[in-house]
């Protein structure tokens, strides 16, 4: 079997759980590692992902001089949620001939809010015969190729609604600040207007799954608004007290001739009691999936990221979605 080798551009808490499962893949070999930060910086991979014994990988602060000095296929990048913070990076990253598999959010659909770096970004792969892709668990699965995929035996699809809840006591540190827990309405509405509360790539769900539907909406709208807690509900981390927020909910509406046909609702907060992960379409059968307990979202991401290095590196050079890409799989365990 020849090995695809990966580069992995950051390698935070959702970056080591990245590469901690391409480590262990049969098919992939992981030949450097790049992370600004300079507390990863010199230490051998093998303490940031957990491994038993030192793998000899040392992570570089240094991207240019990994990319232009190792040899690979495709650059596994996981560092920023927003395209513009990101977009210098992903151009180094192509100018030096690699493919490219992001967590990025607005990078699972940038022709939405970015179509001019979106235009760049996808010259920039052709021209240098790469193949760009943005992807993860939401955005780039459980609410868009998901749906999508589930159209498949539909002859027709009037209207679809998405349902996302997760009880984000039970995620990480980073993920549960983000919902906002513990803030008043006021704050909350303060952190939302400058970005630190919410969360990115829904906007992008609901424009790949228009797009994979062939819908031209006449609009698409977001909403934002605090989860406020009616009892005492807590994490490890945080303690929130009645009328105080517990999390975020956010909810996506795209209308055609009038007409609500999509709706991506998606609610992160303390104490969840039902999480889950939905999808009812009306149409021709109609559909109504429901996953009890919800898809874990950082195990899930790792696994999309991974399951898609393949992908990405046997497609034709631009900037893709996954609408162009068939559905990631898993390496079977019997």
């Amino acid at each position: 079997m020849e090995k695809i080798r990966t580069i992995h551009y950051g390698v935070g808490y959702v970056g080591a759980e990245i590469a901690r499962l391409a480590a262990s893949r049969p098919n992939i070999e992981i030949v450097a590692c790049i992370d600004t930060d300079l507390v990863k910086a010199g230490r051998d991979l093998a303490e940031i992902i957990g491994a038993a014994q030192p793998t000899g990988m040392v992570i570089s602060s240094d991207a240019g001089a990994v990319l232009s000095s190792t040899e690979a296929d495709v650059v596994v990048h996981c560092t920023r949620s927003y395209l513009p913070q990101v977009v210098q990076q992903l151009s180094q990253i192509i100018e030096a001939g690699f493919d490219v598999v992001s967590t990025c959010e607005e990078l699972s659909y940038p022709q939405l809010q970015y179509p001019d770096l979106a235009d760049k970004l996808d010259t920039l792969a052709r021209a240098h015969g790469v193949t760009v892709l943005g992807t993860g668990i939401n955005p780039g699965f459980a609410m868009d190729k998901l749906p999508l995929a589930l159209t498949g035996v539909c002859q027709e699809v009037r209207s679809m609604r998405v349902t996302r809840v997760v009880d984000a006591s039970r995620r990480r540190l980073p993920l549960q600040r983000r919902v906002g827990p513990g803030l008043s309405v006021e704050a909350f509405q303060e952190r939302v207007k400058d970005g630190t509360v919410c969360h990115v790539g829904l906007l992008e769900s609901a424009a790949l799954i228009a797009r994979g539907l062939g819908w031209e909406l006449d609009d698409l709208s977001e909403t934002t608004e605090p989860v406020v807690a009616d009892r005492v509900v807590s994490s490890e981390h945080f303690t929130v007290q009645p009328g105080q927020v517990r999390g975020v909910q956010q909810v996506v509406r795209g209308l055609k001739r009038g007409r609500v046909v999509l709706v991506l609702e998606l609610r992160m907060a303390l104490g969840e009691e039902d999480p889950h992960d939905a999808v009812v379409i009306e149409g021709t059968p109609p559909i109504d999936m429901v996953i009890q307990g919800g898809i874990h979202g950082d195990q899930a991401t790792a696994a999309v990221i991974v399951n898609s290095i393949s992908l990405v590196a046997a497609a034709g050079p631009g900037l893709v979605t996954v609408n162009d890409l068939p559905i990631a799989r898993s390496l079977g365990v019997a």
